[in-house]
């Protein structure tokens, strides 16, 4: 029973090896962006790998929501060192980690199911952080409005691949920092 206390009460700040493993996430996110990044946009895909980082780090660690803004902050400061327009990814993480913080207190509904919820989580929070991108771009660079139209694939596939991305590694994730899924069920036998 005070195994059960324990795992529902409120995190107090982010572990060393929480620092961590966000650290870890956002720098693979920037090695993938950079290198395989690069080349699926020869196939007309461009992948974030960032934001699936950052997403795969705020579901493992489940901070608090001013956290999460902090890892989204921190996701738009390293997406200022590629190519694209700058410091439209400071709103556009921040918005997207927001909506992760967000998500992340809806519990799975069971074990089984929470890969399948953690992508979702990563595909939502993608397509509010692409689509406000898309949002700022054209409005600063006042570019013709139809145009943000052929946006909305980019952003979609993006947020596919995300989510795919998420999805696959969470469970080897969770065993690898021997974490417990909590689910619906055991947060309403919390209370």
């Amino acid at each position: 029973m005070e195994k059960r206390e324990l795992k529902t009460e409120e995190k107090k700040g982010l572990s060393l090896q929480d620092l961590l493993l966000t650290a870890v996430l956002l720098a693979a996110g920037a090695v993938l962006k950079f290198f395989v990044g690069s080349f699926i946009n020869l196939f007309g895909m461009k992948p974030n790998f960032i934001i699936a980082m950052y997403c795969m780090a705020i579901v493992l660690i489940q901070p608090k929501l001013y956290y999460s803004i902090i890892i989204g902050i921190l996701a738009g400061a390293i997406c200022q060192f590629f190519p694209g327009t700058p410091y439209l990814n400071f709103a556009s993480e921040f918005a997207g980690a927001l909506v992760m913080g967000l998500l992340i207190k809806i519990p799975a509904k069971s074990k089984k199911t929470a890969p399948l919820g953690a992508a979702i989580k990563t595909f939502v929070s993608t397509v509010v952080s692409g689509g406000l991108y898309t949002v700022l771009l054209f409005v600063f660079i006042k570019s013709d409005p139809s145009a943000m139209v052929a946006y909305g694939p980019i952003v979609a596939s993006t947020a596919t691949l995300n989510a795919i991305i998420v999805g696959v590694l969470y469970l080897p994730l969770m065993k690898v920092l021997k974490k417990e899924i909590v689910t619906a069920e055991e947060t309403k036998d919390a209370e």
